[in-house]
């Protein structure tokens, strides 16, 4: 049982379990209660490749810093244990989307964000791309949705999307940003500084609202 909540702490499961919700309530508007379910589960699978890649990567960082909030570090789960799940979690994923509700076409549009997600964790995360991902992934999420139904996705989905996504890499890099600019990550918020990110993350917010309420 303490593996398993590992498992899922690792995850990132707060961050993780709100973006599953998102793609159930986008998957039970476009289908039905059904499918979304398999939908939502197809994107849980994903949040934890993201997840897990990124807890394997920034082992060495939080050790450093003693984060003992990552099970990694406070030895719930070994780094060899974790790997040996996302050896396994990486291709399940692309099975459960691409074979499931969401098909090829939106099966892959989501594994694009996922793709991305892990791209962040390797090498956007210490550049001045850093959003990038976070514009690309949260545009995908509800767009793959839509495509899997031969529905378009309206500009203010996809734009709404990439604006909250990047304004979520503001917002979530804030609580670490002094550990971060010691561990020399150079990401679009480190480099900017605290202040600069809150302004930014509440300037992208209000034109995300702005998008979905004038699109």
């Amino acid at each position: 049982m303490q593996r398993v909540k590992g498992l899922l702490k690792a995850s990132h499961f707060g961050p993780t379990l709100l973006v599953t919700a998102i793609s159930f309530g986008f998957a039970n508007y476009y289908w039905w209660e059904g499918p979304a379910y398999v939908i939502a589960f197809g994107v849980f699978t994903g949040q934890l490749v993201v997840g897990w890649s990124n807890d394997i990567y920034d082992y060495a960082d939080d050790l450093k810093h003693n984060r003992q909030n990552k099970p990694l570090v406070s030895g719930v789960i070994t780094k060899e244990y974790l790997q040996k799940w996302l050896r396994f979690m990486v291709p399940f994923t692309f099975v459960a989307n691409l074979l499931g509700p969401l098909g090829i076409k939106g099966g892959l549009l989501y594994m694009l964000g996922v793709a991305f997600g892990v791209g962040y964790n390797f090498y956007f995360k210490f550049s001045p791309f850093s959003p990038l991902p976070f514009a690309i992934a949260f545009a995908a999420l509800p767009s793959c949705i839509a495509i899997s139904k031969d529905i378009t996705p309206p500009t203010w989905m996809w734009a709404g999307g990439a604006l909250f996504g990047m304004a979520a890499h503001f917002i979530n890099v804030i609580k670490d940003m002094k550990a971060d600019q010691i561990s020399q990550i150079k990401g679009l918020p480190q480099q900017l500084g605290t202040r600069n990110s809150i302004v930014t993350a509440t300037l992208l917010v209000a034109l995300g609202i702005t998008v979905i309420i004038y699109s």
